[in-house]
């Protein structure tokens, strides 16, 4: 199985798809090289491994051969440079090619909203997430929309954005699956209407902006539900949505939301990258709140990244950003689950990334103690509160305090139940295999039987 940087990497993923070596690939490489009269080319594996690891990149007489192998013209290299042209010899990749228009985005949503997700592959590599911030950020929004179908007006994308707001609050409490499958349906609709409709310029682009939300709802449960390729397309569809909306709102959220995927799954730059185009955004957003969640999810990738020092910097600057929050109930739908609570629980989160569970451990006591109106709200998100308590768990842990983090470790499975999310089991079974290494103490060895451990 590919791992680590391998895994976002369209060459490792290309021979895994085939079920071929990189010696055997080579090979037909060099013999096209030589065909189309480059002479001759050695092919060890070596050479694969380095231009997988970024070492090298092959030479430019080296991608024409595999294009041509590939049955890509030389264009392609150009246009999309070492190794994003790759992707377009891979299935379901032609999301990335298509033309930031209105029109390329209503063909993203019908491939995004097809089959369902075949790999864990990460499909964005660092030179495509890259190229698809640049587009975004230079993509013109909708303008009037052609008569094609009967016309309808602005009650239809009220209906859209309250459903899709009901979409987000069962997430909370009832997990990813199902939220899954109905933000794709939602997805799907939208999309017939976007085409089958005429409308007015203000209804098309809230439509694609209701779009851009119902991809990205989907992005994030099929994320949390362990489809990571799946997620990927419903981002990139989700951020070419908001860009047809001229909605800078659902985009910089959308990004929020694909930071967190990047930083959990070992590439922090690209995480990085993602937080700071969003932040780049902020202003425009016109939230403090917003702002301060941005802030703290960059906290987040630079301290997977190991930078403690810009982890403290975005740590400061979300708390500093949020001292000017107004009152969620007059702020932007989208950050209704985002206080002062959690933005402790975040710079918490990523205190213990950074090896400093003494102060991981305060971040997670002062989500707890703020104001009512401010703390950490476990009982409407059980899902994040078990996440939340098993990092407070392994913080716990790294102290010494084992019978603080074996109670703790209780009720963080108590809490999960009845939540279905991948991340969430995952997160309680990397906690369990650092507590079996405790598993002499009575304590903790009634916990793994109590959790069916061996």
């Amino acid at each position: 199985m590919i791992t680590d940087a391998a895994d976002r990497h369209p060459l490792a993923y290309l021979l895994a798809v085939r079920g071929t070596t990189a010696e055997a690939y080579l090979l037909r490489v060099a013999e096209q090289h030589q065909r189309m009269g480059f002479g001759q080319m050695a092919y060890r594996r070596e050479k694969a491994s380095r231009w997988i690891a970024g070492v090298y990149a092959p030479s430019y007489h080296t991608q024409l051969a595999m294009a041509a192998l590939e049955n890509l013209p030389p264009e392609t290299i150009h246009a999309h440079g070492w190794p994003g042209w790759l992707l377009l010899a891979l299935p379901d990749h032609t999301l990335f090619t298509l033309p930031w228009t209105p029109s390329g985005t209503v063909q993203a949503m019908e491939i995004t909203g097809g089959s369902v997700d075949r790999r864990e592959f990460l499909i964005t590599t660092s030179v495509t997430l890259g190229a698809t911030v640049a587009q975004w950020s230079a993509a013109a929004p909708a303008g009037a929309a052609p008569t094609v179908g009967s016309r309808i007006g602005h009650d239809v994308p009220d209906h859209f954005e309250r459903r899709l707001d009901s979409l987000r609050r069962l997430d909370d409490t009832v997990g990813s699956g199902d939220v899954y499958d109905a933000a794709r349906t939602e997805l799907r609709m939208i999309r017939t209407t976007l085409k089958n409709a005429s409308f007015g310029e203000g209804v098309e682009r809230r439509l694609f902006a209701a779009a851009a939300e119902a991809s990205r709802s989907a992005g994030w449960t099929a994320y949390d539900s362990g489809k990571a390729a799946a997620a990927e397309r419903h981002y990139s569809t989700a951020l070419r949505a908001a860009a047809s909306a001229d909605d800078h709102v659902v985009a910089a959220n959308t990004l929020a939301f694909w930071a967190i995927q990047h930083y959990s799954t070992g590439d922090p730059r690209g995480a990085v990258d993602l937080a700071e185009a969003a932040l780049s955004k902020a202003p425009q957003a016109g939230s403090a709140r917003l702002t301060s969640m941005l802030h703290a999810r960059a906290c987040r990738a630079h301290a997977h990244a190991g930078d403690a020092r810009a982890a403290d910097r975005a740590a400061n600057a979300a708390l500093d950003a949020y001292e000017h929050a107004a009152p969620v109930d007059d702020d932007l739908p989208c950050v209704y689950w985002y206080n002062l609570g959690e933005a402790h629980q975040l710079i918490g989160s990523s205190a213990l990334n950074l090896g400093n569970p003494k102060r991981a451990v305060v971040h997670f006591q002062e989500a707890s103690t703020a104001s009512s109106q401010e703390a950490y709200n476990g009982d409407a998100f059980p899902r994040g509160h078990a996440i939340y308590l098993a990092r407070l768990a392994e913080a716990h842990l790294a102290l010494g305090d084992v019978d603080a983090a074996v109670a703790t470790a209780h009720d963080a499975v108590d809490r999960m139940g009845g939540v279905t999310s991948a991340r969430g089991t995952s997160t309680l079974e990397d906690l369990r295999k650092k507590l079996a290494r405790r598993r002499g103490i009575p304590a903790v060895a009634a916990f793994l039987d109590y959790t069916g451990t061996e």
